[in-house]
């Protein structure tokens, strides 16, 4: 009788699931579930930062996260952020960078630096890292949480070097060392960053040159596309202050729970080394170098998703959950990224597909001229344009009822259903299942 007490008792005291509750506690906005989704995956990788590891052969891998939600001015990116970032802060994390900065001022910040504009701040940090204190090894990881709605503002656009070095931060396991400007340096002990960032389609195009799509960094960024709800709420419903104490109770006991190492079931590898020798990739250039790291990708969310059990151990359930929210944002990575690095005229090109992704009904030519008229020279470049995406396969063109109207009309990729008994469509919202 007291035996069974007190497992009623346990289940009772168990925290609930971070990631339900959270999507729970954002339900009454006018955000898309996918961006609150990718919002609560970010934040709780910040909030662990570097408290859990996953022996990858040489090295290690940890749980941070770079997201950066991308949609039509009006998804309410900010309002997603900003929601995850007060929680954040209600539960007491305070790691958050500036909004704005300079690379220089970020590195020295997260060396610790005060006044880090100053030469002789800088000569400070020089001195304890490499002379009169100690061993940057020796010292605790330097964690920084970037949650930027105006990621541009944060990185600046075109800074391809600034880039590098958050590529760098991704998975580096041991110190940073960076020469200053002024032939100082500063050393990093264990970078630890976590990246939520929003940007729109223009944005994107601005803040990436073509070049980038080579770079470490773009390869480690998860691109999170999602579409306006069309939900309106004039005033908003105040958050939930009992679902709110519950996501941060669950937060304090996966803080308190899981820390060190991280281990897999043997049938959960089984699964995850299925999935990394069958997976056939996203049919996307621009993603090649994206998918020479999905294993890592899929290890973090993995990783992740054990530890909103309060576990260091991941289960095959964890690599099914994980794999079921990578491969559908792998679906809709290409669209998050529109016509960026493809060709001329890309960003027309990208204005026209999401003019035919809306529409309800075909579009004719009169109407596309109408809508982008100020953004080409001459009408035969729209019939290039609608030529190629036509060759593409991104369009189909459809003829009126007896003859009269008809127009273009966009052809909807098929979600692939990934590795056989890898994903679980089921695990997603209805909302998100739609999409498919």
């Amino acid at each position: 009788m007291n035996s069974s007490s007190e497992e009623d008792k346990a289940e009772v005291d168990k925290p609930e699931d971070f990631f339900s509750l959270y999507l729970e506690y954002t339900s009454h906005t006018e955000c898309p579930v996918f961006f609150h989704r990718w919002c609560a995956i970010t934040c709780l990788a910040a909030w662990i930062g570097r408290d859990i590891y996953f022996p990858f052969g040489h090295f290690k891998i940890h749980a941070n996260m770079y997201t950066m939600l991308v949609g039509l001015a009006g998804t309410k990116k900010s309002t997603a952020i900003k929601i995850g970032v007060n929680l954040m802060e209600a539960a007491g994390y305070t790691d958050f960078a500036a909004d704005k900065t300079r690379q220089e001022k970020f590195l020295i910040d997260m060396a610790g630096g005060d006044e880090a504009d100053s030469k002789e701040s800088a000569d400070d940090i020089l001195e304890t890292n490499l002379f009169g204190g100690v061993d940057a090894s020796l010292r605790p990881p330097a964690e920084c949480f970037v949650a930027s709605d105006e990621i541009n503002n944060f990185i600046g656009v075109g800074n391809l070097e600034f880039m590098s070095i958050l590529g760098d931060f991704w998975d580096r396991d041991k110190p940073f060392k960076y020469k200053l400007k002024n032939s100082n340096s500063v050393v990093i002990p264990y970078p630890t960053v976590n990246i939520l960032g929003g940007n729109t389609f223009v944005g994107l195009n601005r803040l990436f040159p073509s070049e980038a799509i080579e770079q470490g960094f773009f390869s480690r960024l998860l691109f999170i596309h999602a579409e306006p709800t069309g939900v309106k709420h004039t005033i908003p419903a105040d958050p939930d202050p009992a679902i709110r104490d519950k996501l941060i109770e669950a937060l304090v006991a996966i803080k308190t729970n899981v820390q060190g190492k991280i281990t897999i079931t043997p049938d959960g590898y089984t699964l995850l080394d299925r999935i990394y020798k069958t997976w056939e990739g996203m049919n996307d250039i621009r993603f090649d170098a994206y998918e020479n790291r999905r294993l890592q990708h899929l290890i973090k969310l993995c990783m992740l998703t054990a530890a909103v059990r309060v576990s260091r151990e991941i289960s095959i359930d964890d690599v099914i959950y994980a794999n079921t929210i990578l491969t559908f944002t792998e679906s809709l990575m290409p669209k998050a990224l529109g016509e960026f690095g493809k060709a001329r005229n890309s960003d027309t090109t990208h204005k026209i597909m999401q003019l035919l992704d809306a529409a309800a009904e075909p579009i004719s030519f009169q109407t596309l001229w109408k809508q982008i008229h100020i953004d080409l020279e001459r009408r035969d470049q729209l019939a290039e344009i609608l030529g190629s995406l036509d060759a593409a396969g991104k369009i189909q063109t459809v003829q009126g009822i007896g003859g009269s109207g008809g127009g273009y009309l966009p052809i909807k990729a098929r979600v692939s259903g990934g590795v056989e008994g890898a994903v679980d469509w089921n695990l997603l919202t209805t909302a998100e299942r739609d999409l498919l």
